[in-house]
This record gives structure tokens, C-alpha cells and sequence, in this order.
């Protein structure tokens, strides 16, 4: 089964467009189960400190903390020891490549243009919304 770990960018664009591509995502993973969901407490942080920001507030559900549990529930939890430096241009997303390591993903889905830019890391591939939702057959 196909493994990966999803940007914060992608589940903001899922709640503030179920119906876009990366609501798309969401939805195969919470219906179907169709591939896993790495995260790391490194992630649920950023991913719950980014959906506290007022403007991504006012654009969405009323609690969308419950509803990103919902997933972390799911998820496949890894302990978030595995520490990577350097890798991205942008620090900040040096987390994902540590937790699609440390979870053995296949795949980081992003919609970060830099962060697209890496491409591949040690056998990950980093991709777009669009292609892995494509990827999983939809």
C-alpha cells in the first residue's frame, strides 16, 4: 500500500475546498483508505498551529482541530525521532522528510513550489496534489 505524508499546505487546501484536489486526497483516505497517512508529532503541530491562524479560521469549519484528529487518529503515528537537517530550502519542511523516513512513506504530497523544486530525496518523491491523487487511481 502506498505510504505518504501530506503537507500542511494540503490539508488547509482540503478543508477550505473539500471538493479541490487535495480535499480529494482527504476524502480517499477517510472513505477508502487507499493509502496511508504518515504523520509525526513534528507535523500535527505545524498542521494544528496553521489552521489556528485567523485568516485560514475565517475560511473554514468551525473546529477544524476535530476534524484534522479525525485523521491523526488514523494515521500512522511515527515517533518523530529521525531528525534531517538541511535538505530544503526551507528549513520549516525538513519535518516532512524526517517523518516520510522515519514512516518508510513512498510519497510527500505538497503544493509548496520550493519544496516541489527537490523533486526526490533518498527514493521519496515529492509531487503535487494532482499527481498523487491521479497515482491512487481517482
Amino acid at each position: 500500500m502506498v505510504r505518504s505524508v501530506l503537507d500542511a499546505n494540503v490539508y488547509v487546501s482540503a478543508l477550505i475546498q473539500p471538493d479541490g484536489t487535495p480535499g480529494q486526497i482527504i476524502e480517499r483516505f477517510l472513505r477508502d483508505k487507499t493509502f496511508e497517512v504518515v504523520v509525526s508529532p513534528a507535523v500535527v503541530d505545524e498542521v494544528l498551529r496553521v489552521l489556528a491562524y485567523p485568516k485560514v479560521r475565517r475560511l473554514t469549519r468551525a473546529a477544524p482541530e476535530v476534524w484534522f484528529e479525525d485523521i491523526v487518529v488514523l494515521a500512522d503515528m511515527v515517533v518523530g525521532e529521525l531528525r534531517v537537517s538541511g535538505v530544503c530550502d526551507d528549513p520549516d519542511d525538513d519535518k516532512y522528510i524526517a517523518a516520510a523516513l522515519e514512516g518508510r512513506a513512498d510519497y510527500i504530497v505538497t503544493g509548496d513550489k520550493r519544496f516541489l523544486e527537490l523533486r526526490e530525496y533518498e527514493g521519496l518523491q515529492i509531487v503535487n496534489p494532482r499527481p498523487f491523487l491521479d497515482l491512487l487511481g481517482a
